[in-house]
């Protein structure tokens, strides 16, 4: 999620008074707000959950009728974050029996260094690791502090799991660095701080379709990582930019080694009509499902489900 959406979303959801005490059934993926969809097939519960930025999520046993919305965010109040600065691209992943939350938090009140003058306010803004028992919530935090480093200000983190070591990968966000990157970070079994050091694994500049968001100060977006290995070993990369066009990208990476490290090579964009910020993940009748949101400006973007098909070397669109 870029920065310049953050105001617009927050003017949103103060309209919008939905509570979890407001939950409505029936509901068309058309009907609702939703940014930075992510959707968890839980076999536990036969449901699907969407969770979107805002600390907001909705829960389906179809894809086509949902229920909500509902909140799953719980932090105490000596937390480095504040929930009214921002809750962006929440994720929610099994690991070892329980639910895992990667979600980035912000704290509007804690400044931090970037290159050259600000094209927008530099402050904390970092992916977050929280845990709870139930797809629904509470996610509490691990620890009181970011996961990632203080200083980095970090998006969109994903979980990943490479020979059972877990792994965060993430976008550091172009309003410190301009070329905004995609890094990866080992993490420790329990999930609770960082393993190691960082390392860049592409810039947003490497995309021969990406364009820059400033062309007097060469500012790129990357967001919305979600690796995917398909069934044939191939490592691919979900990830978003804007193009020449100024319409926001769904854009596709395969990494030639295989591996989370890469070198990673730039694909044809999978959907250039406004679309981005996806993730895969398959349904319960085991077909493969894309969901993105589009438009991408709040507070008209939805999400949207395409069906794909895993080729072995890459994916494809089937709708």
């Amino acid at each position: 999620m870029t920065s310049k959406l953050y105001f617009l979303f927050c003017i949103l959801l103060a309209a919008s008074g939905l509570s979890a005490d407001k939950q409505k059934e029936g509901l068309k993926l058309e009907d609702f707000h939703a940014h930075d969809p992510f959707v968890l097939a839980d076999e536990k519960t036969e449901t699907y959950y969407l969770y979107s930025t805002g600390g907001k999520a909705f829960s389906s046993k179809d894809l086509e009728t949902w229920k909500g919305p509902f909140k799953f965010i719980e932090l105490p109040d000596e937390s480095w974050a504040n929930l009214k600065h921002g809750a962006w691209a929440p994720e929610v992943h099994i690991y070892k029996g329980k639910y895992y939350l990667f979600v980035t938090l912000h704290n509007q009140d804690r400044s931090v260094e970037g290159k050259g003058q600000p094209l927008r306010p530099r402050h904390m803004r970092s992916t977050q690791v929280l845990v709870s028992d139930s797809p629904k919530g509470p996610f509490k935090p691990i620890t009181r502090k970011p996961t990632l480093p203080a200083g980095i200000m970090n998006l969109d983190g994903t979980f990943f799991l490479e020979d059972g070591q877990p792994w965060m990968v993430y976008c550091h966000e172009w309003v410190q660095v301009l070329d905004g990157t995609v890094e990866a970070v080992r993490l420790t079994d329990d999930l609770s701080e960082t393993a190691g050091q960082p390392k860049l694994l592409f810039r947003g500049s490497d995309a021969p379709w990406a364009a820059p968001i400033n062309k007097n100060r060469k500012a790129y977006v990357t967001d919305g990582c979600f690796l995917y290995r398909t069934k044939a070993g191939k490592l691919l990369m979900l990830w978003s930019s804007w193009q020449k066009n100024h319409n926001y990208t769904q854009g596709l990476a395969v990494s030639t080694s295989g591996r989370i490290e890469g070198p990673w090579k730039q694909e044809k964009p999978l959907l250039t009509n406004d679309s981005g910020h996806g993730m895969i993940f398959e349904t319960f009748d085991g077909r493969l499902m894309l969901v993105v949101h589009r438009p991408t400006m709040s507070p008209d973007s939805r999400a949207r489900l395409h069906e794909i098909k895993d080729t072995g070397d890459s994916i494809k669109l089937i709708d």
